[in-house]
């Protein structure tokens, strides 16, 4: 990765600086992160395993599990390490590649609720024909379309933030990397960028929000 600035790690100040605070983050935060891991583990072995769980429904529950699995992990642990440090410091590099997980893993669980609103509509609404559009091939096209989508909304947002350039605080008043966090250090002019990367989320975010909405509404 291109680093066009003079920062080369940032120190990520998490959700408190108490010590007796920092361990009950840890404790609860390790509840909930193995919670997550565990259950959608359980569901996507569950839903691999058993022969009578292979319809739409519990395919695009598999890919959800999946990639709530991978959203969790792209934040948990590091927060979970970072509770029990003195020193919360992560690499430039690694900073990126965590803002790049985030939006990717997101995005997809998004792309994957509106998918599975639109199987509920058909299986509803249309239940004659359910089989023939809601087919194996059918299913499996979308859910490559999902990731298609995520991955140039993630690349999107990760090229504008190598755009930034980080040449004095290297503060970050949040427990993980995240784009605005980040532009609040960086050391140019962010107003282009930050219409951009809001721009790009919101378009994910709204669409998302009328499709669900309109096929609640149709149900």
């Amino acid at each position: 990765m291109q680093q066009n600035h003079s920062v080369t790690e940032f120190v990520l100040l998490g959700l408190t600086q108490d010590p007796m605070t920092q361990k009950m983050v840890y404790v609860i935060f390790l509840i909930f992160y193995v919670g997550t891991v565990v259950g959608n583990s359980l569901i996507i072995v569950t839903i691999k395993s058993s022969r009578t769980l292979g319809s739409p429904m519990y395919y695009f529950l598999f890919y959800l599990s999946l990639a709530d699995s991978c959203f969790s992990t792209s934040t948990a642990p590091r927060l979970l390490v970072d509770s029990l440090s003195a020193k919360k410091v992560i690499s430039y590099n690694e900073c990126m590649t965590q803002v790049f997980a985030l939006h990717f893993f997101g995005c997809i669980e998004v792309f994957v609720l509106i998918l599975m609103a639109i199987d509920r509509y058909v299986a509803i609404c249309k239940p004659l024909q359910y089989p023939t559009i809601m087919s194996q091939q059918v299913c499996t096209i979308l859910i490559v379309l999902a990731w298609i989508g995520s991955f140039i909304h993630s690349i999107a947002q990760i090229i504008l933030a190598l755009r930034l350039s980080f040449c004095g605080p290297n503060l970050i008043d949040h427990y993980c990397c995240d784009l605005q966090p980040l532009l609040e250090l960086a050391c140019t002019d962010t107003y282009v960028i930050n219409v951009l990367l809001v721009s790009n989320s919101g378009v994910v975010c709204t669409s998302s929000f009328v499709i669900l909405m309109i096929s609640y509404i149709v149900i």
